[in-house]
C-alpha cells in the first residue's frame, strides 16, 4: 500500500503544474534565439514515395508493409510529404512553427548505404531545407530515426557490426557538406534506446531481432547480447559522427551536433527503499546506458555488474571519443511509470535487457494499452531534473511530445490541446528551476503513418485524409491551439473551449473513419 507522504509529495507536485499552467504565453520562455517552439515528422512516416526517384527500402520498409494491420499501401504513400513539401512548409509558416524537425532517409540520399549519392534524393533535401530557410524556420534534422538502408543489414548485420561505424559517419559527412551552410542542429539518432531494446530485445521492431524465452516470433537474434552490441556501435558511429562535425565542419558553420533518447518519468510504487533503488536502476538503465558514455566515458556501474561480461567494453581511446561527444541532448518523452522491485529476475540463467534491470514496470498511459496518453506532465519535470542533477544540465530540446488518439477523432482533438498546453506549463516550471531546455516540438506536425499502428492512431496538429487521392490537410482544434500560444496570445485553462468556438466550420462526417 502506498504511503501517505508519497501521495501527498505526488499531489503536491501535481497541484503546482496545475496552476503554474494555467495561463501562461509563449513570452514567458525565453525568445526564439534561445528557446524554439516546433513540431517534427520523419522520413519514412512523412514522405511517402518508398520507390521512386532512386530511393531504395530501408528496415522499416520490409518490416512494415507484409504486416496487415499496418495499412502497408498507405505507408508506401503516407501523408505525401515527397510531392507536398511546399505546401507543408507554408502550413508551417501559417501556423508560426519557430522550427522544424524532420528526418533524412538515408536510403534516398545513398541508395546503397555507401557510395554514390543519389542527384534526386540531394535535390529533394535541398529544396526543402531551402523552403524552410526561406521562410525563416529553423531547421533540426535527425540523420537516422531507425531507418537504416535495409541493402546494410543484409550485408553486415547493420549495428550488430563496427562496419556500420565508417558507414554512418561517412554518410553523416556527406549531409554536413551539402545541407551544413543551413542546417544548424544535428542530431544522429532518435530513439537510440528504445531502438534497440525493440528491435534486439523484443523483435517488435526492426530488424525485428529476439530469442525464446524473450521477444515476439523472431526468426533470428539473441535478446541477451545482441541489444549490448548494437549500442555499443550506435554510441561509436555517434561518437565518430560527431568528431567528423567538430573537426571539419563546426567552426565554419557554426552548428551543433547531439543524440535522441526515449525518457519514462519514472517514480517509485512504493517508498520502500528497494523500490527506491529500483526507481535508480531503472534510470541507470533507460538513461544512463547511454547518458553514462557521453557524459562520463562509460556505462553505470549498475549496468556493468548487472549485465557482465555480455556487455561491451570501450577502449581508453573510444572512452575518449564518446565522452562529451555531443552539444546538447534531445528527449523524446510522452508516459510515466511506477518502478517496483523485483529481484527474481536476476536469477534468470539467461537474461534480456528487461531481465538485467529488475524491475516491475507499472506503467501510466502506455500506447499499447490505450488509446490516449494521460496528462503527467510532472513525469517531463522529473526527468529534466535528473538530468540536471545527474549530468551536469546539458542543453537539451523535448524531441517529441504529444498525444496519440484515435484517427477517427478527426478535427475535435481537446484531449490533445489538454495534453500539449499541460506538459508546456511544466516544462516552463522546469525552465523556470534552472532547467537547461531550449526547446520544445509537437509529435507530430501532421497525421503520420504512424510506426507501431499504421494509420489506426494519431499525433498530429493537421488531420490527413489518406483515403482522398491528394491527401488533403485539415487543421484540427490543436493546432488552432497551438498558432495561438505561438503569436503569443494568453493560453487559460479554458483554452481548448475557447479555440473550438472559434473554429472554422469543417464538416466532420467525411472524416471519421
Amino acid at each position: 500500500m502506498l504511503s501517505l507522504s508519497f501521495w501527498l509529495c505526488l499531489l503536491l507536485n501535481l497541484v503546482v503544474l496545475v496552476f503554474s499552467a494555467e495561463n501562461f504565453t509563449r513570452d514567458d520562455f525565453p525568445p526564439p534565439s534561445l528557446f524554439v517552439f516546433g513540431a517534427g515528422t520523419s522520413a519514412f512516416q512523412f514522405e511517402g514515395a518508398e520507390s521512386e526517384d532512386g530511393r531504395t527500402p530501408s528496415i522499416w520498409d520490409t518490416f512494415s508493409y507484409p504486416v496487415g494491420n499496418l495499412q502497408g499501401e498507405k505507408g508506401k504513400k503516407t501523408c505525401d510529404g515527397y510531392h507536398k513539401y511546399k505546401e507543408d512548409v507554408q502550413l508551417m509558416a501559417d501556423t508560426g512553427l519557430e522550427a522544424y524537425r524532420f528526418s533524412i532517409s538515408w536510403s534516398r540520399l545513398i541508395p546503397n548505404g555507401r557510395g554514390p549519392v543519389n542527384p534526386k534524393g540531394l535535390e529533394y533535401y535541398n529544396n526543402l531545407i531551402n523552403e524552410l530557410t526561406s521562410h525563416g524556420i529553423q531547421l533540426h534534422v535527425t540523420l537516422s530515426h531507425s531507418d537504416l538502408p535495409q541493402v546494410l543489414e543484409d550485408e553486415y548485420g547493420g549495428y550488430l557490426s563496427r562496419k556500420i561505424v565508417k558507414d554512418f559517419t561517412e554518410y553523416a559527412g556527406v549531409c554536413f557538406r551539402e545541407f551544413g551552410d543551413r542546417v544548424l542542429h544535428w542530431n544522429t539518432f532518435n530513439e537510440a534506446n528504445i531502438f534497440i531494446v525493440g528491435g534486439y530485445d523484443l523483435g517488435i521492431t526492426p530488424p525485428q531481432r529476439c530469442s525464446p524465452p524473450f521477444g515476439f516470433n523472431c526468426a533470428r537474434g539473441n535478446s541477451s547480447t545482441e541489444p549490448y552490441i548494437a549500442a555499443h556501435n550506435i554510441l561509436l558511429a555517434h561518437a565518430s559522427a560527431a568528431r567528423l562535425y567538430k573537426d571539419k565542419y563546426q567552426d565554419r558553420q557554426h552548428g551543433f551536433i547531439g543524440i535522441n533518447l526515449y525518457t519514462i518519468g519514472f517514480f517509485p510504487y512504493t517508498n520502500a527503499t528497494e523500490d527506491l533503488i529500483a526507481t535508480q536502476r531503472a534510470n541507470a538503465f533507460f538513461i544512463g546506458w547511454f547518458a553514462n558514455p557521453l557524459v562520463f566515458g562509460d556505462y553505470p556501474d549498475i549496468v556493468e555488474k548487472n549485465v557482465g561480461k555480455r556487455l561491451p567494453v570501450f577502449t581508453k581511446l573510444e572512452s575518449e571519443q564518446v565522452k562529451d561527444s555531443f552539444d546538447f541532448i534531445g528527449l523524446n518523452h510522452y508516459t510515466t511509470s511506477y518502478i517496483k522491485d523485483n529481484p527474481s529476475s536476476l536469477k534468470m540463467d539467461i537474461r534480456d535487457f528487461n531481465a538485467d534491470i529488475a524491475v516491475e514496470l507499472i506503467v501510466k498511459g502506455d500506447a499499447s494499452m490505450t488509446d490516449e496518453y494521460p496528462v503527467l506532465p510532472y513525469g517531463l519535470v522529473e526527468v529534466l531534473e535528473y538530468f540536471k542533477q545527474n549530468y551536469g544540465n546539458p542543453p537539451i530540446y523535448i524531441h517529441e511530445n504529444g498525444q496519440q488518439t484515435p484517427y477517427s477523432v478527426g478535427l475535435n482533438d481537446t484531449s490533445r490541446i489538454n495534453f500539449i498546453q499541460g506538459f508546456i506549463g511544466g516544462l516552463l516550471d522546469a525552465v523556470r528551476n534552472g532547467c537547461n531546455a531550449r526547446g520544445y516540438f509537437v509529435w507530430s506536425f501532421l497525421d503520420l503513418f504512424e510506426l507501431l499502428g499504421g494509420s489506426q492512431f494519431s499525433f498530429g496538429l493537421y488531420y490527413v485524409d489518406l483515403d482522398d487521392k491528394d491527401v488533403k490537410r485539415y487543421p484540427k482544434l490543436s493546432a488552432k491551439w497551438y498558432s495561438r500560444f505561438l503569436k503569443e496570445r494568453s493560453i487559460k485553462s479554458d483554452g481548448a473551449i475557447e479555440v473550438e468556438k472559434n473554429m472554422s466550420g469543417i464538416s466532420q462526417s467525411h472524416l471519421s473513419q
